[in-house]
């Protein structure tokens, strides 16, 4: 193979035409390299040393010296840093009339590794080096891919807030009876033991009769605090009438401990809340049924028979609550008893 003579290559043509060149001299030692490789030195430049002290030639294996790299110039070489970490090289060998041999590098498919590590830019590779084009193309992909990354972040944010929008009752931030219908029916196909409270409110009408609708709201977005406060994270609380609420409790059936809850509702319910100055006072009335009352569940028997109970409470006097049993279906609700709008 001819050797090559690059004297007549000024060093600044060979640095812009082969930026990650090595020269070296017939004893292998370093003379000079292209600037781009100084990011693999930053600490001081090894001119003067040994190719083999500083890189290594993975493969072909065994080449230890300048002879060795010479009986394989012109094939693809797999070089190594030998001290400290950096991506892996590329490389080709030829031999110059010196006696000595120039080396062209390249970063190969770790240039992307390289260009972050160490912040190189299209002036660190020769103008005809499609490396430049690959990254305009990575950059570009990845600016798209960014770009569509945010699109659908802000698709799935809408996504989540019409959903949350359609199952959130406005006026009091609970659920509504949309959502009630799906957490029911997710419960009862999960198998897992749950209880249901229906609550209606005792007196509200009185309140907007006497003090205004805005005076009702007040008192049910209070109501709606109460009914939070009493239930847990995987609980629901659902507003699914004018002045009527739904209460799911995940993994609830102990009745005493339901008994309590609803005893507690009530007697918030019952501390007056203030309309520019007057009281408005209400209470409730509660009707429970629990998953264990039946062989397998249904959403339609389980609403029915807990409004049977709330009607009951309702008969005894309001501003209690009641819990279903057989014994109650002589209390039939009247027909004429619906969920009034939420207004």
């Amino acid at each position: 193979m001819a050797a090559f003579q690059p004297a007549n290559i000024p060093p600044e043509g060979l640095n812009r035409l082969m930026p990650m060149h090595v020269m070296l001299d017939e004893k292998g030692c370093i003379q000079h390299f292209g600037p781009t490789l100084h990011c693999l030195w930053p600490y001081g430049a090894p001119l003067g040393r040994s190719f083999f002290e500083v890189l290594t030639v993975s493969r072909p294996r065994g080449i230890t010296d300048l002879k060795g790299l010479m009986a394989h110039a012109s094939e693809r070489l797999h070089i190594e840093l030998a001290e400290g970490e950096a991506p892996a090289l590329k490389g080709i060998a030829m031999p110059l009339q010196d006696g000595g041999a120039l080396l062209n590098l390249s970063f190969g498919i770790s240039v992307v590794e390289a260009v972050r590590l160490y912040d190189l830019t299209d002036a660190d590779f020769a103008p005809t080096d499609l490396t430049v084009e690959m990254l305009y193309l990575i950059e570009a992909k990845s600016a798209a891919a960014a770009e569509l990354s945010r699109l659908s972040q802000r698709l799935q944010g809408a996504r989540i807030a019409a959903e949350e929008q359609a199952f959130t009752d406005t006026l009091t931030g609970l659920r509504n009876r949309r959502a009630m219908d799906v957490v029911l029916a997710r419960l009862i196909s999960s198998e897992r033991g749950f209880g249901l409270m229906h609550l209606d409110l005792d007196y509200f009408k009185d309140v907007n009769d006497t003090l205004g609708h805005a005076a009702g709201d007040l008192v049910l977005q209070h109501v709606a605090k109460v009914l939070v406060e009493a239930t847990r994270e995987d609980d629901l609380a659902a507003r699914v009438g004018g002045d009527e609420f739904v209460l799911l409790f995940a993994g609830l059936t102990d009745v005493d401990q339901l008994n309590r809850i609803a005893g507690r509702i009530i007697e918030r319910l019952e501390d007056p809340v203030y309309f520019e100055g007057q009281p408005c006072r209400i209470s409730g009335s509660i009707g429970t049924t629990v998953s264990d009352f039946y062989k397998a569940p249904e959403a339609e028997a389980m609403l029915h028979d807990a409004d049977i109970a709330l009607y009951a409470s309702k008969h005894k006097g309001k501003a209690c609550y009641t819990v279903f049993s057989k014994d109650l279906g002589q209390l039939e609700p009247p027909k004429g008893r619906e969920a009034a709008p939420p207004h």
